[in-house]
């Protein structure tokens, strides 16, 4: 695999937070990236965290939640104080975060989006979410991540 910096990784050590950076050879057959990330590196899914974009009233707004679980939309859109939420398109997500669909990293993002990430994340002392290219995780503590993003934390996953 070619170098494994980017944005989310840069930003991480720009700010002198402490992470690890974790690859593993992505298989395009794959049906969950997140699952697959899981198996590749030997952790409990519940400690992989993916990263769904959403419109909220017409904003775009980020989800973190584990890839055991899906996006409660309705959640999201109580958390953030709006009132009807809906999944983002594919393209709007990758142009406003500027990563590819499969690989969007919660940090390092084109745009900066209002993040919320699910409470269930606050039971791990460290967690994995994407590094912002398919088959490149970050593992890092959750408060640092919550802290980083000026993130809010729901119960946002069903």
């Amino acid at each position: 695999m070619a170098g494994k910096g980017t944005p989310a990784t840069a930003l991480l050590s720009k700010r002198r937070i402490s992470h690890r950076v974790h690859a593993y050879e992505h298989d395009p057959r794959a049906e969950s990236f997140g699952l697959e990330a899981a198996e590749a590196l030997g952790q409990p899914p519940e400690r992989i965290f993916k990263t769904l974009v959403a419109e909220v009233d017409g904003k775009l707004t980020v989800g973190v939640v584990p890839v055991t679980g899906q996006l409660d939309l309705k959640a999201l859109a109580a958390a953030v104080g709006g009132k009807k939420a809906k999944m983002a398109e594919v393209a709007d997500a990758e142009r406003a975060t500027g990563y590819v669909a499969g690989g969007i990293s919660p940090l390092g993002q084109k745009k900066r989006l209002p993040v919320v990430i699910d409470r269930s994340a606050t039971g791990f002392e460290m967690i994995y979410c994407s590094a912002g290219r398919r088959g490149l995780e970050i593992e890092l503590a959750a408060d640092d991540l919550v802290r980083l993003l000026d993130a809010r934390i729901a119960d946002i996953a069903s």
